[in-house]
């Protein structure tokens, strides 16, 4: 089982483009990691969908998990996350983030072709193998193209020795609850489904993986609290005025939607990547009526 400390709220950065070369921003990069750890997040995980990884070459993804790591500091945990094709790139990614400082990897196993249970545990045991910090398997069949069963998942942690978390996407609740079941209640699972994350803490989520920080970390941090807490209808009003924030940014895409929320908190970090595009003025507007309705609130202060 994992021996890092990773729990509670675990912040998804965007990556930041440079207006003049399109190229990775890294002051605005490092701007943005800082908020996040002075916000009060638990950990900080740079380079999942959020960050747009999928669109960075390889020199870009390095810049970028360099600087998010370095603006870190060491402060909470960093878990970078990997998503490659081949199960050589993504060994030569995990190594990389363990020599730039990452406490931990978040692996996504991508598929052109179909996967069978033996080539996915093939690949996760090599990229393992291949560092000496923990994984975290990450399950989002909805991008992967792969989904993985609590059985598979639960069946990874055991036969894999540095395979110490999962993070379940899939949207299941009740996978969140297989999980904790098989388990006996002791893997720490991650929530990567943001309109889940009251009902995935309540299932035993040892934390909550979101980008909803870089726009309102406040209210995300008084709803772990309260949980924590066992305050639950304080937890359950702070979710209820997070939640249409938190639909939004998912159904809108999380680079566009997070990238546009950060240009009306006055922090641009600059716009997606083609072919990905910036949210249009109609959306924009929702969002900022959505922004503003969740500021004229106070949270709750949890006990």
């Amino acid at each position: 089982m994992s021996k890092l400390a990773l729990d509670g709220v675990i912040a998804y950065p965007v990556t930041p483009f440079d207006p003049a070369d399109g190229g990775v921003d890294t002051v605005r990069l490092a701007a943005l990691v800082d908020r996040l750890v002075d916000s009060g997040v638990h950990a900080v995980a740079p380079l999942g969908s959020t960050g747009e990884s999928a669109y960075l070459d390889d020199a870009e993804w390095r810049t970028a998990a360099e600087t998010a790591v370095g603006a870190v500091a060491g402060r909470v945990p960093t878990v970078v996350g990997i998503a490659e094709l081949t199960t050589r790139g993504a060994v030569e990614r995990a190594r990389f983030a363990e020599r730039a400082g990452a406490d931990a990897v978040m692996v996504l196993p991508l598929s052109y072709w179909r996967l069978d249970e033996r080539e996915v545990t093939r690949h996760f045991t090599e990229v393992a193998d291949a560092v000496g910090i923990e994984v975290m398997v990450y399950n989002n069949p909805a991008t992967a193209g792969i989904d993985l069963s609590p059985e598979q998942l639960v069946g990874l942690v055991e036969s894999v020795e540095n395979i110490t978390m999962i993070k379940e996407s899939s949207g299941d609740l009740q996978r969140m609850h297989r999980l904790a079941q098989l388990s006996g209640g002791e893997l720490p699972f991650y929530n990567g489904s943001n309109p889940l994350a009251l009902p995935a803490f309540v299932a035993g989520a040892a934390g909550w993986c979101t980008a909803a920080p870089c726009l309102a970390p406040e209210p995300v941090l008084a709803l772990h609290r309260a949980v924590r807490s066992g305050e639950l209808a304080a937890a359950r009003e702070v979710f209820g005025r997070l939640l249409p924030l938190l639909q939004f940014i998912v159904t809108g895409g999380l680079p566009t939607t997070v990238k546009a929320g950060l240009a009306l908190r006055g922090t641009p970090a600059g716009t997606p990547r083609p072919p990905l595009l910036p949210l249009d003025g109609a959306r924009s507007e929702q969002l900022a009526a959505l922004l503003r309705e969740l500021d004229g609130h106070p949270v709750p202060q949890a006990a």
